[in-house]
């Protein structure tokens, strides 16, 4: 059912949505201080390209150094990206198909708004290894 979800996902939002992640990252990697947030933003571009089957897990070794991080990418790209997420999420919604895609790009919301200190995990991992 996921790789369904996903095909269907890759075609109406996904594309478009890793293109905004990925424009982000190589607009963020312009500089060296903009490195980490384009690897983040890299990273979930290829979360919002393939997200079924996959989940954003707190890393427990994240402190504050990912926090004032986060404060920046909220700044530079994370406010973008999220109403990219919130506008497509809306637009899928308005179709009893696109209801499962909808929401699922509202997930994506809380990790294009702070991405670091989390980490994309296979959902089919087990769970002492999150």
């Amino acid at each position: 059912m996921k790789t369904i979800l996903n095909v269907i996902w890759l075609v109406l939002c996904g594309f478009w949505m890793c293109l905004g992640y990925l424009l982000a990252g190589l607009l963020l990697c312009v500089t060296v201080i903009g490195i980490p947030f384009g690897v983040a933003a890299f990273r979930i571009g290829l979360y919002a390209l393939w997200p079924f089957g996959h989940m954003a897990v707190d890393r427990p070794d994240a402190g504050a150094p990912s926090f004032v991080g986060n404060v920046l990418w909220l700044i530079l790209a994370g406010w973008w990206l999220a109403l990219g997420h919130v506008f497509t999420g809306v637009a899928l919604c308005v179709t009893i198909i696109g209801i499962p895609l909808g929401f699922a790009n509202f997930k994506l919301i809380p990790i294009s708004l702070m991405p670091l200190g989390k980490e994309i995990v296979r959902t089919d991992q087990p769970f002492a290894a999150r």
